[in-house]
């Protein structure tokens, strides 16, 4: 029986990985150290998952595309980019008002003796300041699913367990190649106008657009592009600058706007925009 269309696209593709020395992933679960990896649109549909989710590394994965954050990635980025050893750290002062009705910051000091040993104590709601949303912060909608399969009684109740929770996340690390995009910048040059406190969608498009100005291509590199596999991608939106230009009052009012689900949501800013296209 002749082979089928999948099974000679497999073949042809080991050949070619062969002459070009790489290696690319052609099933589930995906092996990170792969060199090319297929496209979102190319991914199958996988059973139980939403259509279109990139589940693609086990049943048991809980921390998605930081698998390609691997030693062999980090290396090579440290040994090409790295040569002043300055830091900058990605952690901004918690605000006053947090939006979104969500907890301040508090801070108390603990005396364990008096003039010799104190203790910090901390409560704070961990949306409150600048952090990456878990993978059980927001479900997918339709069927109330959240990554990999994980559901709200798996986040609360009798038979919560750690199934997507963040910690996994640090225990794996974060660390590579970060691509700064200043949108910034780009849309003041481009006369786009726009307020940080107020809806405005960011198009990958514009991104392209922003990357190319400053002489990159956001294209992933097996398309041509200059985003190698496991980069960081870092967008300046302007906000920092919209708030630290705003009066305390000011922010407080902006912070404190009703929310609600839905477009009458009071509470919006410009961000990157839902498209297909941002997604590959």
């Amino acid at each position: 029986m002749p082979d089928g269309p999948s099974t000679a696209k497999k073949r042809l593709t080991r050949i070619t990985d062969f002459l070009m020395l790489d290696k690319t992933t052609m099933s589930i679960p995906f092996d990170p150290n792969s060199t090319k990896f297929p496209s979102r649109k190319e991914l199958p549909d996988i059973p139980g998952a939403p259509k279109g989710a990139a589940w693609v590394w086990g049943e048991d994965d809980y921390i998605g595309h930081l698998n390609l954050v691997t030693p062999t990635q980090v290396k090579a980025a440290a040994a090409a980019h790295s040569r002043t050893g300055e830091m900058v750290p990605s952690n901004l002062n918690l605000p006053e008002v947090p939006a979104f009705g969500r907890e301040p910051f508090q801070h108390s000091i603990k005396t364990l003796v008096d003039r010799v040993a104190y203790d910090d104590l901390y409560s704070m709601n961990t949306q409150s300041g600048t952090q990456w949303d878990g993978f059980r912060h927001f479900a997918h909608i339709p069927t109330n699913t959240f990554y990999n399969n994980t559901h709200g009684e798996d986040i609360t109740g009798p038979k919560a367990n750690n199934k997507c929770s963040i910690h996994h996340w640090p225990e794996h690390g974060i660390a590579g190649r970060g691509i700064p995009l200043d949108y910034r910048g780009f849309a003041n040059k481009s006369g786009i106008t726009y307020d940080s406190y107020e809806a405005h969608r960011i198009t990958y498009e514009q991104l392209y657009q922003c990357g190319k100005d400053q002489g990159i291509d956001i294209h992933p590199e097996s398309e041509g592009g200059d985003v190698k596999i496991g980069d960081l991608l870092f967008i300046r939106s302007g906000f920092i600058e919209a708030y630290n230009n705003k009066p305390s009052d000011e922010r407080a009012r902006l912070a404190t706007r009703p929310h609600q689900v839905g477009p009458d949501d009071g509470q919006r800013w410009a961000g990157v925009a839902q498209e297909e296209e941002a997604l590959g």
